[in-house]
């Protein structure tokens, strides 16, 4: 679905009015009518991408919401919108604030986890207009860090309670509604620099990919916005330094989520400069992060090991930025200033699209005790296959049914696992497809990674063996994708 159609597909549901529902199925009739084809994204363009976000170093994270005004993490999804009132709402001053810190972009948060949005959606969702301060606060927002020369990011949560848009109630009217909203913010406020989701596929929402497809919204968001990296909070479900379902690996440092050390990959780690995310009552004289933790523990090595620092910085329920954090932004500034551009990333590979291998019948040479082959097939990167002790020479292997279409996989060994260790056992390996009764070596490797990654022309098969040499190596996931290339 292309702007033009998008925005016909609004004007209808303008004109229907009176509530989510008829709204959502609108969109979802006008979407399920666009072309079923995936956008082919170019590896190299996505790297160039990736290089520039990373060459900004370091930006502001801005949480505004309503649990801005309700002394709490996550808004009350039954309270009316009528307490949101940033009466004094001074987006010029949240971008002064960041330019003092030489900081590179920002990124708001346009809908957080109760549902509320901040902008004058056109789908029936709780919004500002409806709010005691009915103005677009995304339009400010966005306004005010161009005029300042800044990058906009803007952050969507997926998990919506005031839709009930949460784990076993998905609907393909909810899914039509996320899509709905993000075009409204891809279509109505310019170029972004990065959409961040939030609240999928995370331990704690538990909606995941095979619930809400996450190339359904990948390949929405790059149609709309070829450009606009596509970032998940997801790194809690897929340790290591992998790509999968983000264009940047997000660590959420605030919950403890570290960086491994060489990382490869482009990544963001976030954190706050006061206590949580959103403003409390106590932030005009609590303790701040300091200047020198944050410039010296946090954003010289993270940039170092390829990893951009978003800096959350809470508004005041005035809508303005207290002035022990304004103070402490410039001191910071004093401090680090962007010398040019980040250390350079190779390509990575991203993965999009659901692993074939998920869930399908597995056999293996043998295995130790309990941990069958099974565990190399369940989408779960905190089991594992583990070989027969004693033994060298190992195999895996996932049938189907029918012959399977794919161009990508990828082997994951359970490096740091409990009861594994932190070096590869792995020596050599090879994975194998059955053709015409055969066998025959599709790709093969020596260098021991705990991520091993390989491309190669579409093949069809309903048999896939991994071979591996090594002492006692297990596998945390062999897995199958067609990506669209």
């Amino acid at each position: 679905m292309n702007r033009r159609d998008f925005a016909k597909a609004l004007a209808a549901t303008a004109a229907i009015g009176g509530g989510l529902w008829p709204v959502a199925r609108t969109v979802a009739t006008t979407v399920a009518a666009s072309p079923k084809r995936h956008v082919a994204v170019d590896p190299e363009r996505l790297r160039t991408l990736q290089q520039a976000f990373l060459d900004l170093r370091f930006g502001m994270f801005i949480h505004l919401n309503m649990a801005t005004f309700e002394e709490r993490e996550w808004g009350d999804p039954t309270l009316s919108p009528t307490l949101f009132d940033p009466k004094h709402l001074d987006t010029d001053q949240w971008a002064r604030a960041a330019k003092s810190a030489n900081m590179g972009y920002a990124c708001l948060t346009t809908k957080h986890h109760d549902g509320f949005c901040l902008w004058p959606t056109k789908t029936g969702s709780a919004n500002v207009m409806q709010s005691s301060y009915p103005h677009d606060v995304v339009r400010r927002y966005v306004d005010s860090f161009r005029k300042a020369g800044l990058g906009v990011c803007l952050y969507f949560s997926i998990l919506d309670l005031r839709q009930d848009i949460r784990a076993r109630t998905v609907t393909p009217e909810k899914i039509a509604l996320i899509k709905a909203q993000i075009a409204e913010l891809l279509t109505g406020y310019g170029p972004l620099t990065a959409l961040i989701l939030d609240g999928w596929n995370a331990s704690w929402s538990r909606i995941s990919y095979a619930e809400l497809p996450y190339r359904e919204i990948y390949d929405l968001v790059k149609s709309l916005q070829p450009d606009c990296l596509l970032t998940d909070h997801n790194a809690g479900s897929y340790p290591g330094t992998a790509l999968y379902y983000t264009d940047i690996k997000q660590y959420e440092q605030h919950a403890g989520q570290k960086i491994p050390p060489d990382s490869p990959v482009p990544s963001q780690s976030g954190t706050t400069l006061q206590s949580d995310w959103f403003w409390k009552k106590a932030y005009p004289t609590s303790e701040l992060a300091s200047a020198r933790t944050i410039v010296e523990d946090w954003l010289k090595p993270f940039n170092e090991n390829h990893c951009n620092l978003i800096l959350n910085v809470a508004p005041n329920r005035d809508g303005r930025f207290d002035d022990n954090a304004v103070a402490r932004l410039a001191e910071i500034g004093r401090l680090w200033k962007n010398t040019g551009p980040a250390p350079k990333i190779g390509r990575s590979v991203t993965i999009t699209t659901p692993d074939l291998a998920a869930g399908r019948p597995a056999w293996a040479s043998a295995s130790d005790e309990a941990v069958g082959p099974d565990q190399a097939f369940d989408d779960n990167f905190r089991s594992y296959w583990l070989a027969d002790r004693g033994k060298e020479d190992a195999w895996i292997e996932v049938r189907f049914d029918e012959p399977v279409s794919f161009n990508t996989l990828s082997i994951v060994e359970p490096l740091h696992a409990e009861g594994y260790g932190d070096t590869s056992r792995i020596a050599s390996y090879k994975v194998e497809v059955e053709r015409d009764g055969g066998w025959v070596e599709l790709v093969a490797g020596t260098k021991p990674a705990p991520y091993q990654f390989h491309e190669f022309q579409r093949t069809a098969t309903r048999r896939v063996r991994l071979s591996v040499r090594g002492k006692q190596p297990g596998i945390t996931e062999l897995g199958l994708y067609d990506e669209p290339r």
